[in-house]
């Protein structure tokens, strides 16, 4: 059952943003996104590639086995780039037809698997379901660039909460990647989801503490939004150090935007 539910949020935040992209005449795939070097096209063209990526370490095809062993020896942000592209080329219908049958194939392999199965990846080998949390924080991520190079809020999907899960559950690995010190003290996180529901996390009496907007916490761990931008209250050394570095995906370290950055879209 758990997996049904991962997968209907998952269906949820897609869907958000094939609404948006369909109804967008061609020459509109081709608007920038904040993603440096990325339109519109490249970000569904992404979506497609890493699908098709995720769908083929469900199925532990060979091609997936081939693709980590080239990425080991080389550089993954190539790869990433490259399929956004690839994709990115190809007429805006068909590439609407390959997303929307990639993400339907990837539902079904995700609701056939074993839930107890350990599926290969770049990083450590995941559980079924969390490798779909990790599409609902890929997806949800993504649509925000898209709404935000069209100057359009993101609606309240479901996949915020999930988005803050993974966020909360990647705070050491954010320290670790960038070989930094983890704090010792811990830390309260006490959020508002879009539909009023809560997320409290860490003890109660934590003195370091992160307050606010769901969405916003969401928006600072996917590294779409500098912590200034958001409503968050950030109390304590540690919380703010954590806000400064967080990133709810595996790979190599990178930097959110500086304060502002992301606000100019919407101006």
């Amino acid at each position: 059952m758990e997996i049904v539910q991962t997968l209907t949020v998952l269906d949820e935040a897609a869907d958000a943003l094939d609404r948006t992209v369909s109804e967008l005449p061609p020459r509109r795939w081709l608007r920038p996104t904040p993603a440096r070097g990325w339109n519109i096209a490249n970000q569904i063209g992404h979506l497609a590639w890493s699908d098709e990526l995720s769908l083929q370490a469900l199925q532990r095809d060979p091609g997936f086995a081939q693709f980590v062993a080239r990425v080991a020896s080389s550089d993954v942000s190539g790869f990433i780039d490259r399929g956004a592209r690839e994709r990115a080329t190809l007429p805006v219908p068909q590439l609407l037809r390959e997303w929307r049958a990639g993400r339907e194939s990837l539902r079904q392999a995700f609701a056939e698997a074993d839930p107890s199965d350990r599926i290969a990846w770049l990083g450590s080998p995941m559980l079924p379901r969390t490798m779909a949390d990790m599409r609902i924080v890929e997806t949800w991520a993504h649509a925000v660039d898209v709404f935000d190079a069209l100057g359009q809020e993101m609606p309240p999907v479901a996949g915020v909460a999930t988005v803050v899960k993974m966020g909360i559950r990647t705070r050491e690995s954010s320290f670790r990647v960038r070989q930094i010190e983890i704090p010792e003290a811990p830390v309260r996180v006490e959020l508002a989801l879009p539909d009023g529901a809560r997320v409290d996390y860490g003890p109660a009496d934590a003195p370091e503490r992160i307050l606010g907007s769901a969405w916003g916490f969401a928006a600072v761990v996917t590294q779409r939004r500098n912590v200034a931008d958001v409503e968050l209250e950030v109390v304590g050394g540690g919380a703010a150090r954590w806000m400064r570095i967080a990133q709810a995906f595996g790979g190599a370290p990178t930097n959110g935007p500086s304060p502002g950055v992301r606000l100019e879209w919407h101006r």
